[in-house]
């Protein structure tokens, strides 16, 4: 009677246990003739339930795997992991999905962080502590930018890294790595000279009132408009790591131009670890399809620039990362890129003084576009601007043919 027992219990822990897995396969294709490295899969779990843990293995082998809550409900919505594939290439991928336990933990290849300067005025410029998730201002508000620390939330991969402005510009600005690997946590966007001495990179590029790399503006039919006219601003961390980064800005009781209607946008940005590339998908709380907004880049000056017509464009040059020659930061030379599907593109502006700016239009309430930049500073990038260039090429390629995801 007790061996009974005892099997009995054995069966309804191992039956729970069983209740609690959930077993996929997953192939991954590569359809064109060169290697793909660190190319994300992004698959949604809203049919599998309340997941607190994925495994996923290749070959036999676990490899790292991210689960992220996207709408902060404190249920995962989304697995992702990184594949590597040869030309033509494909692999099968076995996962397994879990109603409790906690994700093993993986090597940090991303960062995200929304600071406060710290009360204790003795801390230096690096070593700020109020971490946070999410911050709102009204309106009233008058300079959201001097409040948060590093004048905005920052996100990063091992090859770049980026803050966001927290004001009526919205503008992102960027950080010139001199080697691969997490520096935002260490610096937070201010090095200290033992830092700078060790290596670190710095800040390269003065953006003023441009669009810098990619920032989302209105438009009034002949210029861009800054985003003056919201009432409620937020930034937020969704992720940070380790696989990728997921931040958001977001915009309530946007008059995006005269005579609009007001309008939520949440604008999301998304970094994966080993690209140099990062996701800017915009989403709408209404039907906007009439309206029309802008984007692009800065003009860099003493910059060539590069468009293929076809919404691929490029800038390469220097300029002072002040503005101007302050005696303490030499000339960055910089490399820009912005690549719009044309199913988001209205138009493309000729180069004036400040900007290379498309207009740009929603499609079912979303723009997507992607964003990219380099650095001379690197030990990792490119010599000069014909090898920019060509990365873009090869960039836009990329993402218009991407890996084959088979669900079984």
């Amino acid at each position: 009677m007790k061996n009974q027992i005892l099997s009995l219990a054995f069966l309804s822990a191992f039956s729970m246990q069983v209740m609690g897995q959930q077993s996929l396969t997953v192939k991954v294709s590569n359809p064109t003739k060169k290697e793909r490295k660190d190319v994300p899969v992004v698959l949604s779990l809203a049919k599998y339930g309340d997941v607190q843990k994925a495994v996923v293995t290749v070959d036999g082998k676990e490899i790292p795997s991210q689960l992220d809550d996207i709408n902060v409900d404190m249920t995962n919505d989304e697995l992702c992991f990184l594949v590597n594939l040869d030309k033509k290439e494909a692999k099968t991928y076995q996962i397994k999905l879990f109603q409790e336990g906690t994700q093993n933990q993986y090597p940090e290849r991303t960062f995200a962080e929304l600071c406060l300067p710290s009360r204790n005025k003795k801390l230096a410029k690096n070593k700020q502590d109020i971490y946070l998730r999410s911050i709102t201002f009204d309106q009233r508000t008058v300079d959201p930018y001097h409040y948060v620390h590093s004048h905005g939330l920052c996100f990063e991969s091992e090859l770049i890294a980026l803050r966001v402005y927290f004001d009526y510009r919205q503008t992102m600005d960027i950080y010139g790595k001199t080697r691969k690997g997490l520096v935002v946590y260490d610096t937070q966007f201010y090095p200290s000279e033992e830092q700078l001495k060790a290596g670190s990179g710095d800040d390269v590029l003065w953006v003023g009132n441009t669009y810098g790399l990619g920032a989302l503006r209105g438009w009034d039919g002949s210029k861009s408009l800054m985003l003056d006219q919201v009432k409620y601003r937020t930034q937020r961390v969704i992720s940070e790591g380790p696989l990728r980064a997921i931040v958001e800005v977001e915009d309530k009781g946007w008059t995006p131009a005269p005579g609009l209607k007001p309008v939520t946008a949440i604008i999301r940005y998304t970094i994966y670890a080993g690209h140099r590339d990062f996701d800017c998908d915009v989403f709408f709380d209404k039907d906007v399809s009439n309206y029309r907004f802008s984007t692009g880049l800065i003009n860099v000056k003493n910059s060539t620039e590069f468009s293929d017509k076809a919404g691929l464009r490029g800038c390469y040059g220097m300029d002072w990362p002040t503005g101007k020659d302050d005696g303490i930061h030499k000339l960055e030379t910089v490399g820009l890129g912005i690549y719009v599907p044309m199913k988001y593109l209205e138009s493309e502006k000729q180069a004036n003084v400040n900007d290379l700016t498309y207009v740009v239009k929603p499609s079912d309430n979303k723009i997507s576009y992607k964003l990219a930049y380099t650095s001379a500073n690197e030990n990792f990038g490119f010599k000069n601007e014909k090898e920019w260039y060509k990365w873009l090429k090869d960039w836009k390629e990329d993402n218009e043919a991407p890996v084959v995801i088979e669900v079984k």
